[in-house]
C-alpha cells in the first residue's frame, strides 16, 4: 500500500465502502475500519502499518490546512 485509493482497495476485499462526503472523516473511519481488521486478526502486521501511517500522515495533513484556513 503506497495511497489512500489503495487502502480504500484493500478494505472493499472485506466489503467496506466508505464515503461521506467529508474527506477527513472518511480518513477517520478509514482508520478505525482498519484497527477492527487488525484487531480481529483479519490483516497482517505490516499491512496493518502501512495503512495506519498512510491515514494518519494524511489525516494531520488535512487537520494542518483546516487550521491554515482558520487562521486567516
Amino acid at each position: 500500500m503506497r495511497t489512500i485509493y489503495d487502502i480504500q482497495q484493500f478494505l472493499k476485499q472485506f466489503g467496506t465502502f466508505i464515503y461521506v462526503g467529508d474527506r477527513l472523516a472518511e480518513l477517520q473511519l478509514m482508520e478505525q475500519e482498519v484497527k477492527e481488521l487488525n484487531q480481529s486478526q483479519c490483516i497482517s502486521g505490516e499491512d496493518y502499518n502501512m495503512a495506519i501511517l498512510l491515514l494518519r500522515t494524511e489525516i494531520a495533513k488535512m487537520q494542518d490546512e483546516h487550521k491554515g484556513e482558520a487562521n486567516k
